[in-house]
């Protein structure tokens, strides 16, 4: 593989899930540690992405008010508008972070009355934007990778709330292998906002979908919503034409 195909594979892999490690790029490009690791070093002194200690992050989920750095952006903002039409007045809703979610924050009716969890600091201050929407931002360890709070403080937060919605974005969505992440401590937290919400959302661009990656957060039955930017009959998605599913 030449090495301007390697570098467009790393950066397919880092918009798609927005952090990459470099064990799994390892495998993924059946190349050496090194090579990978001066991969990412020239990719980041070019400025298309943040390298960190054991892989690379992608500089839209760091900079995450920079619209110029958004991925599929375009796809967002569709998905985005689909997921408003769930958020009631009254509501109680548990988000949680990433770029879709931000998105979808920004397409809120003005007038909304809803309180809003959220996990991610990024979402708390897009939605302190909106005078009727009381704002809970569930506080803990601080993680720099996945730019939400995490560890066994939030945990115990989220088992005392019940809301009415939760709205999770996601690295990855399998029709057989459902929701699946790469970080164990993220794949906790998601687990619990699943378990203690009455129903759940999970925002999708439509390149994540039938891909699975290595710790499993639920199956697919354990989700209620299936967003993406395409049609709900597109072909696509037959995999997930499943009963318990609406796909919006």
């Amino acid at each position: 593989m030449l090495k301007k195909e390697r570098h467009d594979s790393i950066m397919r892999q880092i918009n798609l899930h927005n952090r990459v490690l470099t064990s799994d790029l390892v495998q993924l490009l059946s190349v050496s540690e090194d090579t990978i690791r001066r991969d990412l070093q020239e990719l980041a002194e070019r400025e298309q992405l943040y390298k960190v200690h054991g892989g690379a992050l992608s500089k839209s989920y760091q900079s995450s008010f920079d619209d110029s750095t958004v991925y599929a952006k375009e796809a967002k903002i569709m998905i985005a508008k689909k997921a408003i039409t769930l958020i009631k007045d009254g509501m109680v809703i548990l988000t949680g972070g990433g770029t879709t979610i931000i998105e979808m924050v920004k397409q809120l009716p003005e007038n909304l009355h809803a309180t809003f969890f959220t996990i991610s600091p990024f979402v708390a201050i897009e939605l302190a934007n909106y005078p009727r929407v009381e704002v809970i931002l569930i506080g803990g360890l601080f993680s720099k990778n996945s730019q939400v709070t995490y560890g066994g403080h939030v945990i115990n937060q989220l088992s005392e709330i019940s809301p009415d919605l939760c709205l999770l974005g996601t690295s990855a969505l399998h029709p057989n292998d459902g929701l699946t992440d790469t970080d164990w401590e993220i794949n906790q937290l998601k687990k619990t906002m699943l378990n203690c919400s009455k129903k759940t959302a999970v925002l999708c661009i439509s390149e994540k979908l039938n891909i699975s990656l290595r710790l499993k957060v639920a199956p697919i039955t354990n989700i209620q919503y299936l967003i993406t930017e395409l049609p709900a009959d597109d072909p696509q998605l037959d995999d997930y034409q499943i009963k318990s599913l609406d796909i919006l």
